[in-house]
């Protein structure tokens, strides 16, 4: 069945556009009129050592891309077509692979490792191809090192494609066996070593059961901090990434090791190379990372319920992980901040700095500010801009108390040198440092306020001017600004000082967005993101200057809109620019819609905004169709019903950004405007209702669309229904069958991980959302009574519900809510079956008890309208 490709996949590669792409085509034709005979043409060229490299590469590249893709939907199809082929194909294919694992070509070997493991991701959870791992380590120590280096390579992929309950335990045990004396220091061959550590890294979260036995983990550890100590920088670097994987995966069993783990991780950051620096500082960070969660979850409060205690690691490492720390900041390098992903030792040391002061709180303090006195004002750079580094980083953590006196002193040294220090990377900090001290410590909570109208002229001269320094610097005055705006959004409107500069501020932020450098350091992003919040936290006394702001940003948007024949380039910097203008438009927008004068005035611009923003849509940038659609859920608000004049004009739009699977933030953002427009013209959306269901039915049906998408469409049925009362009837044989099994499918969540709990709540309070805004949108019609056939479905779901506990609070609210619903609409008619519920009085008792208020306070009304229901 095979055929010859080897000349066809070299053309492939060809320089020539017309050779590549005739055999593109050949190719293409060849699978699709014989899917059988060209993977397993595929699979023979990869596994035949005397074909070329490049064609043998090509080959498996082209097997795996039949067999996975990077959507799930055509993940799930391409499963689907192998799991349907011949079993003598499938046979043939498989053998050939394993062939390639022992082939002297490394290129070879790997590209078959991947497909193995993509082949495993599809075949083990349905319990084919059960004699693979077994396959793979029959006589794994006789074989020839290239050998033993691909099957470990082999069995790290697929522990990264299937999910740790797919492999029995007995041969989770042999695998893990054949990795750790892979590891180990007896292993000559480094090849071997690499591949073994790299397969453990993916292992671990098989090994829960090794985990568990002293022996077997104590094993597992020692020859992990064996391996920090390899020759071999690579393989120092994998095992520090098992020891990061271990302190989150198995924080619990550290406590025998984290003494000898400090002393390895202490000597790499000080003497070994950068990417094994790098994650020893890791390894520290990860506690933290664990400290800061079991500490928030249980408020420090380890009673008999807590699954996991905390150690204190950090706490007790403090005196000594501190001055490890703080002599990394020192590492820094020249060219840091010109490229803004530049991770180094440095950036690293710092970032654990500020974790290790939000597990540890005031203890950081005293310990950190002897080297901030030191350095702050020594003449070499490196050391002032560690100090303020180091200072910027501890903010986050210790009471404001233990930090107030020292920031009070602090802020006219960053103000200072902020402007006149001679160095760019010392300025790049300070206006870095200053937005964490108006972030963490400036705000209408505090007590004591830093920003008082003394020292305000002096902060917001300096950051106006900092404002036209090179870019790096400007864009962290911009940050430091838009903290500053941001602590006053609760002032009371007498006491921001920044009123009386708002006009000064907005013209400053405007020139930046014109400079010609603004596309450096994300700096015109950052002006606009300080500008919109310096509106969004201004009070009514400069609506007047806001005002002035819309013709402005209305001209910007027009001009990008009027650009001509512009380069892929220029072209996507307008896209970016369009979307940045539109974002900057609709919190104008929300600011002057929100009281009464304001919106009376703002008014005048409505139509020609709704022009700009329908003009946006014509250009192929989602961030900019994001952002113009976002606004246009502003202006809906704003305008309510009036906005019914638009709807002929936007509606295409509308069912556009609904069929956007591919950018589906785009369609997510779409859904939540649909819901605005119902909400603005209540039944005013009648003509438009056919079209707008019919769409998101077919997107809640589709399995091309991003998860995410659903729980908000099953809301909008909801605003739908609320909107249009009784109108609703003709979607309900559509819409109702949606929402049940869906339902179903949210109450079976035993054994997931966090993430989906988080995602499965969303679902559910999509799905009462909706249930409540059909119940609501049809109380007091007479054709209450077409919803009763739903009602026993309803009240089973809020059972199961009940029964799962796994509710978050805000599933809890809209359960309770929909209860009260159901009651409140279906009165008598529904009273008995509430009578008949397992849980629902339970259920209504425990929310009368709850601690939150807005709980509690639902729950009183429910329990009136249950007893109405039920003449109790």
């Amino acid at each position: 069945m095979a055929m010859e490709v080897t000349q066809i996949l070299l053309n492939a590669q060809a320089v020539d556009g017309n050779v590549r792409k005739h055999a593109e085509d050949s190719l293409r034709q060849f699978q699709e009129q014989n899917l059988p005979s060209f993977l397993l043409s595929l699979a023979g060229e990869l596994a035949n050592d005397e074909k070329p490299v490049e064609s043998r590469k090509l080959a498996g590249l082209i097997l795996k891309n039949a067999l996975d893709a990077k959507e799930q939907h055509r993940k799930f199809e391409l499963g689907q077509r192998w799991l349907s082929l011949d079993p003598s194909v499938k046979a043939q294919i498989r053998a050939c692979l394993l062939k390639t694992l022992s082939s002297p070509a490394h290129d070879a070997r790997s590209t078959a490792s991947q497909v193995v493991a993509k082949l495993a991701g599809i075949e083990l959870p349905l319990k084919q191809w059960p004699e693979l791992i077994e396959a793979l380590l029959s006589n794994n120590n006789q074989l020839p090192a290239h050998t033993r280096q691909a099957t470990l390579e082999t069995l790290g992929y697929i522990c990264e494609e299937v999910s740790p309950d797919v492999i029995e335990q007995e041969q989770v045990n042999k695998m893990l066996t054949a990795v750790v004396q892979g590891m180990n220091s007896t292993e000559t061959n480094n090849d071997v070593r690499l591949a073994a550590t790299r397969a453990l890294h993916n292992a671990l979260g098989f090994a829960q059961a090794n985990f568990s036995n002293d022996m077997e983990r104590d094993y597992i550890v020692r020859v992990v901090c064996e391996a920090t100590l390899s020759p071999e920088v690579k393989i120092r670097q994998a095992a520090f990434e098992c020891l990061v994987s271990i302190s989150s995966t198995y924080y619990e069993k550290l406590a025998p090791y984290i003494q000898d783990i400090f002393s390895i991780t202490a000597k790499a950051v000080k003497e070994d190379e950068e990417p094994v620096a790098l994650q020893a500082i890791e390894f520290w960070s990860s506690i933290c990372d664990e400290e800061i969660d079991i500490l928030e979850e249980y408020g420090g409060d380890f009673s008999g319920d807590s699954s996991i205690p905390c150690f204190y690691f950090i706490k007790q490492a403090l005196p000594a992980l501190i001055p490890l720390l703080l002599e990394t900041l020192l590492k820094q390098e020249e060219d840091q901040d010109q490229d803004e992903v530049a991770w180094n030792v440095a950036m690293a040391g710092g970032t654990c700095l500020g974790l290790v002061a939000r597990t540890v709180g005031d203890d950081v303090v005293p310990l950190v500010m002897p080297f901030i006195e030191e350095n702050i004002t020594k003449p070499d750079w490196r050391q002032r801009e560690a100090a303020t580094y180091a200072f910027g980083s501890i903010l986050e953590g210790p009471s404001p108390d233990k930090l107030m006196p020292l920031v009070n002193v602090a802020l006219s040294f960053m103000l200072n040198a902020l402007t006149n220090d001679p160095n760019n990377h010392v300025k790049d900090t300070t206006g870095w440092t200053l937005g964490r001290i108006f972030e963490f410590l400036h705000g209408s909570t505090l007590e004591t306020p830093i920003i008082t109208q003394a020292n305000c002229q002096q902060i917001i001269t300096v950051l106006l001017q900092s404002m036209k320094d090179v870019p790096n610097v400007a864009e962290k005055a911009c940050g430091a600004l838009y903290f500053l705006a941001q602590g006053f959004e609760d002032a009371e409107p007498s006491s921001s000082p920044l009123t009386s500069f708002f006009q000064e501020i907005a013209q400053a932020l405007l020139d930046v967005t014109h400079r010609e450098d603004a596309g450096e350091s994300r700096l015109r992003t950052a002006a606009y993101e300080a500008l919109n919040e310096v509106v969004r936290c201004s009070t009514d006394e400069t609506a007047p200057l806001v005002m002035q702001l819309v013709p402005v940003i209305m001209m910007e948007l027009h001009q990008t809109l009027e650009a001509q024949k512009l380069s892929a380039d220029e072209r996507e910097k307008q896209n970016e620019l369009q979307g940045l203008l539109c974002g900057c438009l609709q919190v104008i927008i929300q600011k002057l819609g929100s009281s009464e004068p304001t919106k009376y005035v703002f008014m005048q611009y409505a139509d020609q905004l709704m022009g700009l923003f329908l003009r946006v849509f014509a250009s192929k940038s989602a961030t900019a169709h994001e952002e113009a659609m976002l606004a246009i859920g502003a202006l809906v608000y704003s305008t309510g019903s009036d906005f019914a004049k638009y709807m002929t004009e936007f509606y295409k739009y509308l069912e556009m950004g609904l069929q956007n699977f591919e950018d589906y933030q785009v369609c997510a953002i779409t859904v939540g405007v649909v819901g605005d427009v119902c909400r603005a013209l209540e039944d005013k959306v009648l003509p438009y209702c056919d079209g707008i269901m019919t769409q998101l039915l077919k997107d809640l049906s589709s399995n091309q669309l991003h998860r995410s998408v659903k729980p908000p469409i099953f809301s909008c049925f909801g605003d739908l229904a609320l909107a249009i009362g009784e109108n609703f009837e003709k979607y309900l044989m559509y819409a109702m069958p949606m929402l049940q099994s869906a339902a179903e499918l949210s109450t079976h969540t035993s054994g997931v991980d966090d993430d989906m709990i988080e995602y499965t709540n969303t679902l559910r309070n999509g799905i009462m959302e909706a249930y409540s805004g059909i119940l609501q949108g049809f109380k007091g019609s007479p054709k209450t009574q077409l919803l009763m056939p739903y009602a026993p479905h309803v009240l089973q779901f809020l059972d199961s519900l009940y029964i799962e506990k796994d509710m978050d609070d805000l599933v809890i609210k809209t359960a309770i809510g929909l209860l009260g619903d159901l009651a409140d609409t279906l009165g008598s008619a529904v009273g008995p079956l509430i009578l008949q519920s397992m849980s629902a009085k339970e259920f209504l008792n425990e929310c009368l008890m709850s601690d939150d208020p807005s709980i509690k306070e639902s729950a009183e009304w429910v329990k009136i309208a249950i007893s109405r229901a039920t003449n109790f």
